[in-house]
């Protein structure tokens, strides 16, 4: 039996096990970037300290640039609040890393109907973090989505790496 026939990498093209190397890498960082977002955002709610915050002003903007088909909406809430004697400027509706969009205008409106300009409203901050408030006290499902998206990238490199010629 020669070296060569035992090596298994004969069988495999290089540049797609390059390829799969690279969409599993970028996949297994996506899937541990929404694992960590989600911890951190479990550890925000858990910590969570009520502060008085003012709603300074809202908006929904819209992103095309994204590769994704049609146009993103985010909605955006910039309030106002003290922690301690310090005075903080936030935008964070939920506790994520990553702002939630949303595939319609409405749905964005939606989440930014109860904020109205000038009114104070109950927003929560953490002691490690006081400059990162956010106004509602629930997950986003940005780490979802970002695992999700990893465990795509993971499958397919996995494909490529594993497909002979």
């Amino acid at each position: 039996m020669s070296a060569d026939s035992r090596l298994p990498i004969n069988n495999f093209d290089l540049d797609s096990v390059r390829k799969g190397v690279l969409f599993l890498l970028v996949g297994l960082a996506a899937i541990g970037y929404g694992g960590f977002d989600y911890v951190n955002q479990q550890q925000a709610i858990d910590s969570a300290v009520e502060v008085n915050a003012t709603i300074l002003n809202t908006d929904v903007e819209a992103d095309g640039t994204s590769s994704s088909a049609g146009v993103e909406y985010y909605p955006t809430v910039r309030f106002e609040y003290v922690y301690q004697g310090e005075r903080y400027t936030s935008t964070n509706i939920h506790p994520s890393s990553v702002r939630q969009s949303y595939d319609t205008e409405s749905a964005a409106r939606d989440v930014i109907e109860n904020y109205e300009t000038n009114t104070t409203v109950t927003a929560y901050t953490t002691p490690i973090s006081p400059g990162n408030a956010f106004l509602r006290k629930e997950e986003s499902n940005s780490s979802f989505i970002a695992i999700g998206i990893g465990i795509v990238f993971v499958l397919l490199g996995g494909r490529s790496v594993l497909k002979e010629d």
